[in-house]
C-alpha cells in the first residue's frame, strides 16, 4: 500500500483560507474548520472548493476534492489571458486583463493563486469590490469561465 506522500501529484493545491467555525448551541460550543482550497495543473485546468469539517486536516481534504471535482479549462494565449474581461461575484468585483510577456502576474493574492494554479504567467487583475477571499477566489473562476466562453464563442463563429 503507498503513502500519500509517494504518489505522484497531477495537480497543485493551495490552502487559500482557514477560518474558526464556532457554533452556539445547547450543549455548549460547537468548533469546525472551513478550508478554501485552489486546486489547478499550470496547463490551463483550475479549480476552487471551499469545505468544512471538525478538524483542518478533514477540511482540507474535503476541500480538495471539491475543487478537483469543478475544475475549468483556461484558454491561453501563449503564457498570458485570451481577452480582458470584468466579472461580479456576490459583492466581488475583479478586472483581468492580459499582459505583455514578461510582466508577471500583478494581481492581489487570492487571485494570483487562481492565476498561477491556471498556468497563467502574465497578467494583470485588480479587486474592486470586497476583500473576501471566497467571493474573490470564485469571482475570478467566473471571470476565467467567461474567458473560456467567449473563445468557444470565436471560434464558433471561425469554422
Amino acid at each position: 500500500m503507498r503513502d500519500r506522500t509517494d504518489e505522484i501529484k497531477e495537480f497543485e493545491e493551495t490552502v487559500v483560507e482557514i477560518k474558526r467555525i464556532s457554533k452556539k448551541t445547547k450543549g455548549g460550543n460547537t468548533i469546525r474548520f472551513s478550508a478554501l482550497v485552489v486546486v489547478g495543473d499550470r496547463k490551463g485546468k483550475v479549480g476552487a472548493g471551499l469545505a468544512k469539517a471538525a478538524d483542518v486536516a478533514s477540511a482540507i481534504r474535503k476541500a480538495i476534492d471539491a475543487a478537483k471535482s469543478r475544475m475549468i479549462d483556461v484558454p491561453l494565449k501563449g503564457n498570458t489571458l485570451a481577452f480582458s474581461v470584468t466579472q461580479k461575484f456576490s459583492a466581488a468585483k475583479v478586472l483581468l486583463k492580459p499582459a505583455p510577456a514578461g510582466s508577471g502576474i500583478i494581481a492581489g493574492g487570492p487571485m494570483r493563486i487562481v492565476l498561477e494554479a491556471a498556468g497563467v504567467r502574465d497578467a494583470v487583475g485588480k479587486f474592486l469590490g470586497t476583500n473576501n477571499k471566497t467571493s474573490n477566489v470564485y469571482a475570478t473562476l467566473k471571470a476565467l469561465e467567461k474567458i473560456s466562453e467567449i473563445s468557444r464563442r470565436k471560434e464558433a463563429i471561425k469554422v
